[in-house]
């Protein structure tokens, strides 16, 4: 249940558990315009977490200090109630996992089926069997107590190893509540300033999980290009399918184990609406993107490397092109994406129904027979249209026909390796393989042109997005910089101006702000504007 009021909160408590009925657990929360505010301001997708331990759970927990004055990061040792925790988790669930490599991965994994049997059978061993917790947080508050250091206090907690302890424990909620008040677990909780973050807390996560199988993928989760894949998954609705009546979304499974979590928490009826939001056949992984990407780029024989070879080129290329500019991911690079997605899929389904198909390469043939078509498509003045794609969610039979005619070619290029290379696919994996294949003159049928459009067309359909965004980031600007009002923008000139911190410029700008609304900013000045206040609130600008 959530409050929403005009009024001044002044509580400090929040999702506040009221009650069950029946297996629905009861919160309430209040939002008012302040909190509205500081979250609009923050640029976050959502508001700071922070678990107070001593009002929502009596009192500071006890803490062992073990990083010295002055050391790059704070850390401390804890041990947790195995009830605090289970209560932490019902509270703020999956948040708690959103850093770690993987979500709860459910009772099905040995791990798991173990850790709950502990709890069960022999909960005051629970502590010398169990690994513990490894998590990091933005900030810790702690006091001193009569006992020593005790945290009362953490800011954006995240458990980066021990998901399935956390996960496992929550369940006992149910099939083991009455144990619980004998298990207790052990955390190394770290501090770890936000602006560090996407640097040390992977290093944390690959060095700290040795319980499950990690693949290299997953550390690179937090990436920003793949938090923002995640939002447009769960943001960008696509047309019905031929013949089908509802509107969908991808599922992007930007950490291992998404999937299997959001779908745990739902009821029958929340289940069936979400299975129609996101349909099974439409869910995809961070390996299967980089699969779909560098195939379409004429780079099959990395493809044919494997799931985390491909991955790992492809973050390094990515990382390389985010640090330059991250402008050109955007929702349209999303699309074409999917629509990629799909023509892998739909290939990947009708190779092996071909005469000619012999099982074993399949994983190789469908990503050179892709890398083919759009390499023969392309001609400086045409390419694929794959706009199309994702506009009407299929693959129109004539792209399905060229698709399979270069899959036969791939098929006979990747089974006749040159002599002295005895495995198909390690051919597969060579460069020369590809040249082999790019070289040779294809017949595609005469409707393969249908499957075309103009360069010139595309790159303005990317034109018209930028156009797009653009407009909304100084649309929101706008609207902003004048709901602060101008005494507020008096303020920044005036305190700017006594420090000498302000260009010429800046202070043309904030003139204008600080006339509102006998004069109105435009969309750029407005830009400007925000950017200035934001050098200025860290030099100091708004500090008591």
């Amino acid at each position: 249940m959530i409050l929403i009021s005009n009024r001044h909160y002044i509580g400090r408590d929040d999702t506040v558990k009221l009650a069950d009925i029946g297996d629905v657990p009861i919160t309430w929360s209040v939002w008012d315009l302040a909190r509205f505010e500081r979250f609009d301001r923050s640029g976050q997708a959502r508001e700071d977490m922070v678990i107070d331990f001593a009002q929502d759970f009596g009192a500071p927990l006890p803490a062992l200090k073990a990083s010295q004055s002055g050391a790059a990061l704070e850390s401390y040792l804890l041990v947790v109630p195995g009830e605090q925790l289970a209560a932490i988790y019902d509270k703020w669930g999956a948040r708690l996992l959103e850093a770690n490599v993987r979500s709860f991965l459910q009772a099905r994994a040995k791990t798991n089926q173990g850790i709950q049997k502990t709890i069960k059978d022999n909960p005051e061993l629970f502590f010398p069997y169990n690994n513990g917790l490894s998590a990091t947080a933005d900030a810790v508050s702690c006091v001193r107590s009569e006992d020593g250091l005790a945290v009362a206090s953490i800011s954006n907690l995240q458990i980066v190893n021990g998901a399935q302890t956390t996960g496992s424990i929550h369940a006992s909620l149910k099939s083991a509540r009455d144990q619980l008040p004998q298990v207790f677990v052990q955390m190394k909780l770290t501090v770890v300033p936000p602006e560090r973050s996407e640097e040390i807390v992977p290093k944390i996560s690959l060095y700290a999980n040795t319980q499950n199988k990690v693949d290299p993928a997953d550390f690179s989760s937090n990436h920003p290009f793949h938090v923002r894949m995640e939002q447009f998954s769960r943001t960008i609705v696509f047309p019905p399918k031929p013949g089908e009546r509802h509107d969908s979304k991808w599922f992007y499974e930007r950490s291992r184990g998404q999937v299997l979590f959001s779908r745990s928490k739902l009821t029958v009826a929340q289940l069936k609406k979400h299975d129609l939001e996101f349909p099974k056949s439409q869910e995809f992984s961070k390996t299967d993107l980089a699969k779909y990407q560098y195939a379409s780029i004429g780079l099959p024989h990395t493809v044919s490397k494997g799931p985390q070879k491909v991955f790992g080129e492809f973050s390094k290329s990515m990382g390389d092109a985010w640090s330059k500019s991250d402008s050109e991911f955007d929702e349209l690079w999303y699309k074409r994406l999917i629509a990629k997605a799909m023509i892998f899929r739909r290939l990947r389904n009708e190779v092996p129904k071909q005469a000619w198909y012999e099982s074993g390469i399949l994983a190789n043939i469908v990503p050179f027979a892709i890398a083919k078509v759009f390499h023969d498509a392309s001609d400086g003045k045409q390419l694929l249209d794959i706009d199309t794609v994702w506009r009407k969610q299929e693959v129109n039979e004539a792209l399905v026909r060229a698709l399979i005619t270069a899959a036969a070619e791939a098929n006979a290029v990747i089974s006749n390796p040159p002599p002295g290379v005895r495995l198909l696919t390690e051919w597969a994996k060579q460069q020369a393989c590809w040249n082999a294949l790019k070289d040779r003159k294809l017949s595609y049928d005469a409707d393969f042109d249908t499957c075309l459009t103009l360069a010139d067309t595309a790159r303005t359909a990317k034109r018209d997005e930028k156009a797009k965004k653009t407009l909304t980031e100084g649309i929101n600007a706008q609207s902003e910089v004048v709901t602060l009002g101008a005494e507020f923008w008096k303020d920044v000139l005036n305190w700017g101006r006594e420090r000498k911190r302000l260009t010429p410029k800046d202070m043309q700008i904030l003139e204008v702000c600080a006339s509102i609304p006998r004069r109105i900013p435009s969309d750029l000045q407005a830009r400007h504007a925000l950017e200035a206040l934001g050098r200025m609130r860290d030099q100091g600008f708004g500090e008591a």
